[in-house]
């Protein structure tokens, strides 16, 4: 947290000395939008000092849809100048003079940022549209032909996402009347006693086949076995390294479910996908919840027919996929094909409250429908 205070204070002073100085506002202007900046450079260090932590801000939503944006702000700003600074280069590189941006130019940026920000900051927070997609699968029974699960992931319940925007969500997940729930995991941000209020609503979630849950990173900030059982209380089946039998008439669907790779820093069991399918009925389609996506190959070889991950926020900003990637194996946002085997990362039900932003990549409600195919084949 300490580099990344560091990092955000480098950028605090790159802005005031090449966009701020530059727009020649009073000095008495040029103090009070530095300072504006200065407290979006440094709100995480301002937050584990007075209000929480960078985790589990507890600040009052209003405020922290403002330090969020503000937040934004700074980051895309920061992206303007560079860019700025960069075609200013190259005019130098090819013509021997440097670029010298129109004064309403940098007017223009600090407008675009702030109306980005406003809406990402806006679309984050908002209560997620349900989307649809159907996946085939060739092995899949008859019985489960038009089987329909709700997906959710990354709720992050917190001061950002209270337990009134939870009832909606709940709410809008029973509405679909799904054969079966599953979570995997990131449900919260916050200790137990902090969040008991927010999660309850998840106790009202309804499916023919149940609500099933795992574990996200984040379960293991605060506490993974208290936040487990309080699942559990809930009316949640926790699914740690095991799996349920699901059945239809004589067919039967394997949901299995591994730990977070986040575990083992905690002297916790680490995934042991092996032992999760221990047991499985032999020939039945198994379709896997890992919270993090970066493992799917490992489970196209045990033979799992679709694996459901969060974890990645579907990348937050479009166009910035290309950096969430680069954490998870390449596996950013919907549908992947990964040898043979169906692989759905979920943009997210929510995100994390610490960086809530998003600019066209929609969180979502996603309800999804098995088909029964002769080749595995994904339809949106």
């Amino acid at each position: 947290m300490a580099r990344f205070q560091l990092v955000t204070t480098l950028l605090w002073l790159f802005l005031v000395l090449r966009f701020v100085v530059p727009l020649s506002l009073s000095p008495t202007w040029t103090v009070v939008l530095g300072l504006v900046l200065l407290v979006a450079a440094q709100q995480h260090f301002l937050i584990r000092r007075f209000r929480g932590s960078p985790f589990s801000p507890e600040l009052p939503r209003p405020l922290g849809m403002l330090a969020n944006a503000l937040l934004c702000t700074l980051l895309l700003l920061t992206v303007f100048q560079t860019t700025l600074e960069l075609l200013s280069l190259l005019g130098y590189l090819i013509n021997r003079s440097y670029f010298v941006p129109p004064l309403a130019l940098r007017y223009v940026m600090g407008i675009v940022a702030v109306t980005l920000s406003v809406v990402g900051v806006t679309q984050a927070v908002r209560v997620p549209p349900v989307k649809e997609v159907e996946v085939e699968l060739a092995n899949l029974p008859p019985e489960f032909d038009g089987y329909r699960l709700i997906h959710l992931t990354d709720l992050h319940l917190s001061r950002l996402f209270p337990g009134s925007w939870a009832e909606k969500v709940v709410d809008k997940a029973n509405a679909q009347n799904a054969d079966l729930i599953v979570i995997t995991g990131d449900l919260m941000d916050g200790t137990l006693q902090a969040r008991r209020s927010d999660v309850e609503p998840l106790g009202k979630l309804r499916a023919k086949d149940g609500v099933f849950v795992i574990t996200g990173n984040h379960e293991y900030y605060y506490g993974y076995e208290g936040w487990m059982k309080r699942y559990e209380e809930l009316g949640m089946t926790r699914l740690a390294n095991s799996h349920a039998a699901i059945s239809r008439g004589g067919s039967k669907l394997v949901l299995a479910g591994i730990t977070d790779s986040t575990a083992q820093r905690f002297d916790l069991p680490a995934p042991n996908l092996k032992g999760a399918l221990s047991g499985a009925p032999a020939g039945a389609p198994v379709i896997l919840l890992d919270h993090k996506p970066g493992g799917a190959r490992s489970a196209a070889k045990e033979g799992v027919s679709l694996q459901l991950s969060g974890h990645t926020h579907g990348g937050m900003i479009k166009g910035m996929h290309w950096l969430v990637a680069r954490f998870n194996r390449g596996f950013v946002s919907g549908f992947y094909d990964v040898d043979g085997m169906k692989l759905y990362v979920n943009n997210g039900t929510a995100l994390w409250n610490g960086f809530a932003l998003r600019i066209g990549v929609p969180s979502e409600l996603t309800v999804i429908t098995l088909r029964r195919g002769s080749a595995d084949q994904v339809v949106s």
